[in-house]
């Protein structure tokens, strides 16, 4: 796995959420962004303060966190 050192833990920024590099952005507000059809270049011009990495790194960390999660399905 790549280092995600752009991938940042605070419990004072967001509540300690994944967030990219100590900012208020959260990786789960860019991955909805991606999944909800948004692209790149739109994502960072809505956010000029982000960089095409910081997209990269939430996006792994996001892949990441779905393979190490255990879902029961069912009742």
């Amino acid at each position: 796995m790549q280092r995600l050192d752009r991938i940042t833990f605070d419990p004072a920024v967001m509540g300690g959420k994944p967030c990219i590099r100590g900012m208020r952005v959260t990786v789960g507000m860019i991955v909805g962004m991606v999944a909800s059809g948004h692209e790149r270049a739109e994502i960072l011009a809505l956010y000029p303060y982000l960089e095409p990495e910081d997209i990269d790194q939430a996006l792994s960390y996001a892949a990441w966190r779905a393979e190490e999660t255990d879902v029961a399905i069912g009742g």
